[in-house]
């Protein structure tokens, strides 16, 4: 797994390569709690190179999106493919992150 992070001005965006599982989420998770706590004015997670996601890397996601609707930061999720967007479809989360 690589998360390349790139911040313009108050945008920050968050580029997921290879596998978010049980291995790696704990590393996402830690990047996701120095964004939140940055208060950006939007957020926005890339995974167009993410190959495979399971339950562990879907609750980093989740999590990350409750703890910003909470607040003024934008949220979005872009470039899903392939096994994530099946999953993201079985859990309906492509409707929750407009992915249709």
């Amino acid at each position: 797994m690589k998360l390349d992070k790139t911040i313009d001005g108050d945008r920050v965006v968050l580029k997921i390569s290879g596998e978010l599982d049980s291995i790696t989420a704990p590393d996402v998770r830690a990047t996701f709690d120095e964004v939140v706590e940055s208060t950006p004015g939007s957020v926005v997670l890339d995974l167009s190179s993410l190959r495979v996601i399971d339950s562990s890397g879907v609750g980093a996601i989740v999590s990350l999106f409750k703890r910003l609707r909470g607040t003024e930061t934008a949220f979005s999720v872009e470039g899903v493919q392939g096994q994530p967007l099946s999953i993201f479809k079985v859990l309906r989360l492509n409707k929750v992150f407009g992915l249709d």
